[in-house]
């Protein structure tokens, strides 16, 4: 994974950051001034940008500007303690991808940091040779130009947040924010908050006001990310959203009106959830006016190549290796996976083997671990295994623990406590 940047001029919160990107297993690089951060972004790919509002010098919007004119792509995650509507829009507008109002916790910061560098295909790029998808992506063409609200279903790992963002890019609202909540990241008790805002003293803890992400959206898209897992509350406070676009604040007596086009997405049959009482059938018909299926990957299997071979080329240039493409029995091995993760489970096996790989083509035997997770050893015990992966893996990557537990799928701390688990029993 390439590196975050953090941009603060304040030492003390600088230093915090870093720790905590650390911490969730991230590599870090630190600037203290904007045209330090822009240095650094001018020398280095990196994955985001973690940036102060208020900066001597180059405030935060100056530098969005300027990171924009680097890259249209790279997230922008903007933090402040001097958060207004008028300002977070500005930055929205600009091209930030999420806005965090200090102060705020370790876990808040961890989902905005993960919701915003989901592994998937790079710089919003739909990559497909598939008939059914070339047609899908025809018609979320023609929607896109109307407000029409949209449902996207489909498995975990299809890429239902890049047709959404495909569909914003292609609107009418494309120069407004594309704001995106993933009702599934965000505790139940935190989610009203975070979609509707809240003024100062509205409930206990409540120390400052906080503008909700319908707030910030308004002129442009809002994506709810997995909304079956939307508690039934919520639910009844959303329709009244989409029917008289209008929100309250928290404590608030006033209405505010908001001007969004709402996508939503899920991987569960809504359908099912109304007949078993989970969802409501009013909010159901209200978001399903244009619904859109993205097919599972082993339903097309004429993108196995062309996805493995971009997701070759990517990792390869991460690691800096020299890996041309993949032998016919590599290619054989992944057509007649089951791809249950679909596209993301297909770029993590690519990682791995390109991790792996000793020659300049990736063979079946590259992908050993993904076959000998299938397979029973009778004569080994799972521990013995999970170590043996461990230390393999751990030596593919030189010892580089970051690199190793994002292969593994695992924390840089839960890599650290195995490994002296093993000294422990060595």
């Amino acid at each position: 994974m390439q590196p975050i940047v953090v941009v603060d001029d304040d030492p003390e919160m600088r230093n915090a950051l870093e720790e905590a990107v650390k911490r969730f297993g991230f590599d870090v690089m630190v600037a203290e001034r904007a045209a330090e951060g822009i240095e650094v972004l001018k020398n280095h790919d990196c994955s985001l940008v973690i940036t102060d509002m208020k900066m001597p010098g180059m405030n935060g919007l100056e530098f969005i500007r300027h990171v924009r004119k680097l890259s249209t792509t790279l997230p922008v995650l903007v933090i402040t303690g001097f958060g207004t509507v008028e300002n977070a829009v500005e930055c929205m507008k600009l091209g930030a991808s999420d806005y965090l109002m200090k102060p705020f916790s370790f876990d808040n910061l961890r989902q905005a940091i993960t919701g915003l560098i989901e592994p998937g295909p790079a710089n919003g790029e739909i990559i497909t040779e598939d008939e059914s998808m070339k047609r899908l992506l025809r018609i979320a063409y023609e929607v896109a130009r109307t407000d029409t609200t949209i449902l996207i279903t489909g498995e975990s790992g299809t890429g239902k947040e890049l047709i959404a963002r495909y569909i914003h890019r292609q609107s009418l609202r494309r120069e407004k924010p594309f704001v995106a909540v993933n009702c599934a990241a965000i505790p139940e008790n935190l989610l009203e908050s975070e979609l509707f805002g809240h003024e100062r003293g509205a409930f206990t803890g409540a120390l400052e006001k906080k503008i909700g992400k319908f707030e910030i959206a308004d002129g442009g898209t809002f994506l709810l990310d997995e909304i079956g897992e939307m508690p039934l509350p919520l639910q009844a406070k959303l329709l009244r959203v989409l029917q008289e676009r209008e929100i309250d604040r928290i404590g608030s007596k006033k209405s505010l009106s908001v001007n969004i086009r709402v996508i939503t997405t899920t991987n569960r049959d809504l359908a099912e959830e109304v007949e078993k009482g989970n969802f409501r059938e009013d909010l159901f018909y209200r978001i399903s006016v244009f619904p859109l299926e993205l097919p599972p990957l082993r339903e097309r299997t004429g993108d196995v190549r062309i996805l493995s071979e971009f997701f070759l080329k990517k990792h390869a240039s991460q690691y800096g290796k020299y890996i041309s493409g993949f032998s016919e029995d590599a290619f054989n091995y992944l057509y007649t996976q089951a791809w249950k993760g679909n596209i993301r489970e297909l770029e993590n096996v690519i990682q791995r083997a390109v991790l792996l790989s000793r020659s300049d083509f990736i063979e079946s035997g590259d992908f050993m671990i993904e076959k000998s997770r299938n397979v029973r050893q009778d004569s080994k015990t799972i521990k013995n295994m999970e170590k043996e992966l461990i230390l393999r893996t751990l030596r593919a990557t030189n010892g580089n623990r970051t690199r190793t537990a994002e292969c593994l799928g695992i924390t840089v701390r839960t890599l650290r406590n195995k490994l002296n688990e093993y000294r422990l029993n060595a």
